[in-house]
């Protein structure tokens, strides 16, 4: 038996690889293809017209040879420059490819424009309307990179368009990253390259650091901010909301509303002296490699800790900004800290370590400042906002300069290695960003999971209720269609696998799939499904559009609306259309991404789910078309159509589980579970096909059911006809053990 078993998991492990095996057979050939100018915006120049970028542009100048920028000229006269996004940082979208945005500036580093030039994003390509898109790029005109530097680029609003909101934070990010690269290689603004233009410093290892406060602070080592009533009320009268001054703080002006104190104890002389030296040695071990840490301490009338950390996790009163890069803390970057242990250090009623973590490139030699929000009421529920800075410079004697030539050398020849390094971690962030912006969202699909997870381990026990199994499962299909759905936009599609396809023919990286949490989350949850449960766990409960299907037809089925079934026959060569539709799909993709994506829209998932019918009337009755005959026939677009369910059936035959069970006589000679399955997904000889079912437990509701099951009610009637029998055998022996 054991022999048995292993030879029946290496046949189901060898088919996987050769599964694998063919895929990389065919995927080997593709590569993508290079460019074969210097830059894209010598690929893009000669195809855009200079108007379309900014209002009355007619010409460009030559390209540089130093920086990949071109004049813009109006009249023959240069009015800025302009550039494509991916010539500067890292635009990779959700499709896995270049977002390409050509962007404008003037010499006073103002954008004067941006328009989206070429991209794969298939929401973008068939779903969003493209006006939309023109209307979003224009509104960058007038942003201030001087602004965005200042503020680590958080100083304008970005107008995120529902069901496009990975590809838009995309395009957001590497219009303002790439135009402060663009604005400090050539000047703009006064904004200056101060990567090659500043002198290299690093931490001072035999510096040491004064003992008492009054040093501390005397020399810089500890930078102060203290700000009193009269100095909060004036900033909010002289702000831009009038309602402020309206309300002002109360009490004597010369009251302290808020004494802050700032230092970076990750430095080791001063974190020695204001931790003392078992403090310090604890900070080494919560500090991982790359990480620095500041020490805040604060007292007023104003907490410059607030309590958003403890609703949401997060310090939303402060923030520290070094260059165009900006740190916000969360709970778990933060330590309290009891005392500060230089002599002389004044009472303060809140004290904290804060963690800035390694992908934030902190360099502690440059100067950084600490940004803190004051928030005033100025209604039932609003707010008026201004910030005061805690500007910060390293005193000169915990750094030296970086003068050997050795050391130089090094530097120069790990310039480039430096520059992937930063935009790594630009990506990085962006996507963690993305993650914790959906984190409630995350949370919700993740409890979803988990009860999916649960119920399916225990099916045997919630099956023996037909009632409960009916609106757990109705529940469940609500949820996956309104918050999945509708709300979250978390629809998988066969364009994700396209993606995925083209990611590992052309470089695969993580990062284009990490951009939409919910979906990544989704597709790896899935794919450990499959081990277990085949694809029945997504198409049959996780699937916003396939638990529209099925409760669009319970509707008709409470409204009486006749149900047809087809005959075995045709029903089983009908099974093979979506399987033809996804090869068909995917060979496609290989050889042109763009078409097969627009072919795609076999699938109705984006209308009918992403974009909430609010579409062309081409595309939503499309949709409606699709939706229509599973009126009739449950989930008829699943059974015969649904290429991405075609897509999960081929791995789904690796899992190495049969959780469904059958007793000898299904189907010789009993047909209910054949007769009752929702999709017809059981042969007529009693079997299951893995490929088709969609594991909606109705067979094992039926596997015990007492009124339904022939075999069940076989038992209890041998039971029903024991009883008796065991009950007056029991009695003839008590009669006979009182006569004896």
């Amino acid at each position: 038996m054991l022999n048995s078993f292993f030879r029946h998991l290496l046949t189901r492990m060898s088919s996987c690889v050769a599964a694998m095996l063919l895929a990389l057979t065919i995927l080997a050939p593709v590569t993508a293809q290079a460019q074969s100018q210097s830059s894209f915006l010598a690929r893009f120049l000669p195809q855009i017209d200079p108007s379309i970028i900014v209002d009355g542009a007619d010409a460009y100048g030559p390209i540089r040879q130093d920086v990949p920028v071109a004049p813009l000229l109006k009249a023959n006269k240069q009015i800025g420059w302009v550039w494509i996004t991916s010539d500067f940082v890292g635009t990779t979208g959700y499709s896995g490819k270049p977002i390409h945005t050509m962007v404008a500036v003037g010499d006073n580093a103002q954008l004067l424009g941006a328009q989206l030039i070429e991209h794969s994003e298939p929401i973008v390509l068939v779903g969003i309307p493209d006006e939309k898109i023109k209307a979003l790029t224009r509104s960058y005109q007038g942003v201030d990179l001087v602004d965005e530097a200042a503020t680590g680029g958080q100083s304008h609003e970005v107008d995120i368009i529902s069901g496009a909101t990975v590809t838009i934070i995309v395009i957001d990010d590497t219009i303002v990253r790439s135009g402060l690269k663009v604005a400090r290689a050539l000047g703009l603004g006064g904004l200056k390259d101060n990567q090659h233009s500043e002198p290299k410093f690093v931490l001072n290892e035999d510096a040491s650091a004064e003992t008492d406060w009054i040093g501390l602070t005397g020399d810089g080592t500890v930078r102060r901010l203290s700000l009193d009533v009269s100095q909060v009320n004036t900033e909010f009268a002289n702000s831009s909301d009038p309602r402020a001054a309206k309300r002002p703080e109360k009490g004597p002006d010369t009251d302290t509303f808020i004494e802050i104190a700032a230092a970076p104890v990750s430095v080791p002389a001063i974190g020695q002296v204001l931790l003392g030296e078992k403090g310090y040695d604890n900070l080494q071990k919560w500090l991982k490699p790359g990480e620095h840490a500041i020490l805040l301490a604060g007292r007023g009338r104003y907490s410059f800790k607030g309590s958003g950390y403890v609703r949401g996790g997060i310090f939303d009163r402060i923030q520290v900004v070094q260059g165009d890069d900006s740190v916000r803390f969360r709970d778990r970057m933060h330590r309290r800290l009891g005392v500060v242990a230089a002599d002389g250090t004044p009472s303060f009623t809140e004290v904290g370590l804060f963690k800035i973590p390694a992908d934030a490139n902190f360099d502690p030699t440059k100067q950084w400042r600490l940004q803190l929000l004051v928030s005033r009421a100025v209604g039932a529920i609003d707010k008026a906002f201004v910030t005061f800075d805690l500007d910060y410079k390293l005193p000169s004697k915990f750094m030296q300069a970086v003068v050997a030539p050795a050391v130089q050398s090094a530097e120069a020849a790990q310039i480039a290695v430096i520059a992937d390094q930063s935009e790594a971690a630009a990506k990085q962030a962006l996507w963690k960003r993305i993650w914790w912006q959906k984190r409630y969202e995350i949370a919700g699909l993740v409890a979803m999971l988990g009860v999916l997870t649960i119920a399916f381990f225990f099916q045997n026990w919630i099956t023996k209720s037909a009632k409960f199994v009916f609106w757990f499962r109705i529940g469940f299909l609500t949820l996956t269609l309104v918050f999945l759905g509708w709300y979250a936009n978390a629809q998988l599609s066969i364009v994700n696998l396209m993606a995925l396809g083209g990611s590992l023919a052309s470089g695969f990286s993580w990062d284009a799939f990490l951009m939409e949490p919910l979906t990544f989350i989704l597709w790896f949850s899935m794919a450990a499904a499959l081990i277990f449960w085949g694809r029945g766990a997504y198409c049959g409960w996780l699937c916003p559009f396939g638990a529209l299907q099925e409760l669009s037809n319970r509707i008709a089925r409470a409204l009486r609306v006749p149900q047809w079934k087809l005959p075995f026959g045709l029903h089983e060569r009908l099974w093979a259309l979506k399987y033809v539709i996804f090869l068909g799909l995917f060979g496609l993709s290989l050889a042109s991404m763009p078409m097969a994506e627009r072919l795609a829209e076999v699938e109705p998932f984006k209308t009918a789910i992403i974009l909430k019918f609010d579409r062309t009337w081409p595309f939503v009755l499309f949709a409606l078309a699709m939706l229509a005959p599973g009126l009739f026939i449950e989930r008829f677009y699943c059974r015969y159509l649904c290429p991405l369910g075609g897509a999960l059936a081929i791995p789904a035959r690796i899992r190495m589980f049969d959780w469904l069970k059958r007793y000898p006589d299904c189907g010789r000679p009993c047909q209910t579970c054949s007769n009752e399955c929702p999709i017809q997904a059981i042969h007529p000889t009693g079997e299951i096909n893995p490929n088709e079912c969609v594991n909606c437990l109705h067979c094992q509701v039926l596997y015990q059911s007492e009124t339904k099951c022939p075999v069940v009610i076989r038992k209890l009637k041998r039971r029903a006809h024991l009883a008796p029998s065991s009950e007056k055998t029991t009695a003839t022996k008590a009669a006979a053990s009182l006569e004896a």
